[in-house]
Order: structure tokens, then C-alpha cells, then sequence
């Protein structure tokens, strides 16, 4: 004799997901706990800058955007490449010498004028009208041009959307009370073709207090997961002597690709 179905139970799924996203907030929120007051002033990284505490500047092509780059492109020649808290990543030229436009936002005038001089390329400073007190330096040469401005006043308004973004220390170096906002900002600079290529890591928090700072693949999916498809590409093993003298016994790399859902 078949069961007759209770009432309730085309609940019970819904019941378990709001359980199990309850439980993974939960699991988020202990693995941050080290670091969750942890605050860095826009005055800091300035000062990181003029006193040339620059541990975190690459001077080569990042190896994983390297071997990346062809996801990211998807055959598109001419995109638009967003770089937030660009330094002064060798990443933009490379990329600007393939054809593609690069727009980065960055804090320290000095980094950003650093980049033109060490790459030879002559360039133009002018005001922002959109951004009161922001400045862009744009290049003669290349399509580059640089924000010189906190990151949270930038905006779609000012440069429109992008095909493709590049964040290899962005999501980790913002202090991790401003994770949310730093979502919807990027979220809203994505064109519909979008390919938003993410660098994160992953070690014990316990061990230092960042920045860098931890940022679990969970917490990924949380902050674009219900606008964007979120794709782990490759996880490796990123640690050496710098980090141990950070502190930590290992660090692991991350890198996401994300693109805005089709629906």
C-alpha cells in the first residue's frame, strides 16, 4: 500500500538548503574570526608605497594569468580589462601590447606614475569630473589609463563595463569588512560577456593577521555566486620563505573565473 505524501514535505528541501547555507555561514564565519576586525587605512597603502614596502608588486607576468589568459579572452580580440587596485601590475602592459584596453584604479600616485616611468610610456594627467578629487593618468602610447582614487568611488558612470577583470591581490587586500561592497561594485562593472578572473589564498588565519588576507573559495560563492557562475580553474601551492616569515607553515593559491549567470 503506497504512502500518501504529507503535506509538508515539498518544504523539506528548501528547509535543508536554508540549513545548509545557515551551516555555511556559520563555518565562514569562524574561519574569518581572526581576522574579521582587522582594518587597513588608504593612508597605509600610501605609505607602503613611499617607503617602498612593496613585497606584494610582481615584477613579471603573473604565471597563473599567464596560463589563463585564453579562458578569460574566449577568442575576443580589443577587450576591456579592469584592474582594481592595480599598483603598478606589468600585467596591464602585457596585456595593452596583445590590443586590449586596460583601466586600473589605484590609491598611490606614486605607484601609478612608477608604472608609466618603468615601462617608458609618456602620459597625461588630468582631473576627474565624476570623482571629486580623483585624478587619471592615461597613456600616449598605449590604451591604459590609470584612476588615482579610492576604489569605492569609482563606478560604472565613469568608464562603463568591462569584458574582463583581472584581481590578483584586490579581493584579498580590502579590509574583510568591505567584502560585500567590493562584490556589488565589480558585479556592477561586468558587461554580459564578462570574464572576472580571481586570485585568492588560502592559509591559517591564525598565524597572520593579513594582508594579505584569507579568503575561503565559500566565502567566493557566497559573494557572486547568486549573480555569476563561479568556476575553480587551479589551486597550487604558493608557498615560500616570505610567507614563513609571515608566519605561516603553508599558503595555498586560488583562481576563480567568474562570469555573469545568462538568465
Amino acid at each position: 500500500m503506497a504512502v500518501k505524501p504529507s503535506r509538508t514535505e515539498p518544504d523539506r528541501p528548501d528547509r535543508g538548503q536554508q540549513l545548509t547555507s545557515s551551516l555555511g555561514q556559520q563555518n565562514i564565519s569562524v574561519m574569518l574570526e581572526p581576522q574579521a576586525d582587522r582594518v587597513m587605512a588608504l593612508g597605509e597603502w600610501e605609505e607602503r608605497w613611499q617607503t617602498d614596502r612593496i613585497g606584494f608588486h610582481q615584477p613579471h607576468v603573473h604565471k597563473l594569468l599567464e596560463e589563463n589568459v585564453d579562458k578569460v579572452l574566449a577568442g575576443r580580440t580589443g577587450v576591456r580589462f579592469f584592474f582594481p587596485l592595480c599598483g603598478k601590475a606589468v600585467d596591464m602592459k602585457w596585456l595593452a601590447d596583445m590590443g586590449h584596453t586596460v583601466v586600473g584604479v589605484e590609491i598611490s600616485e606614486k605607484a601609478i606614475k612608477q608604472f608609466f616611468e618603468e615601462n617608458n610610456l609618456t602620459y597625461s594627467e588630468e582631473p576627474v569630473a565624476a570623482a571629486p578629487g580623483a585624478k587619471v593618468f592615461k597613456s600616449s602610447e598605449k590604451n591604459i589609463s590609470l584612476y588615482q582614487c579610492d576604489l569605492f568611488n569609482f563606478s560604472s558612470s565613469i568608464e562603463g563595463e568591462f569584458g574582463a577583470i583581472w584581481d590578483r591581490g584586490a579581493l584579498v587586500a580590502i579590509n574583510p569588512r568591505d567584502r560585500e561592497k567590493y562584490a556589488s561594485l565589480i558585479i556592477s562593472l561586468m558587461a554580459k560577456d564578462c570574464r572576472y578572473l580571481l586570485d585568492t589564498l588560502q592559509y591559517n588565519p591564525e598565524l597572520y593577521k593579513g594582508p594579505p588576507f584569507l579568503v575561503p573559495d565559500e566565502q567566493v560563492q557566497i559573494l557572486f555566486g547568486s549573480r555569476c557562475d563561479v568556476e575553480r580553474l587551479q589551486s597550487v601551492d604558493a608557498f615560500t620563505d616570505r610567507h614563513r616569515g609571515w608566519g605561516l607553515d603553508s599558503l595555498t593559491e586560488n583562481l576563480h573565473l567568474i562570469r555573469p549567470k545568462s538568465s
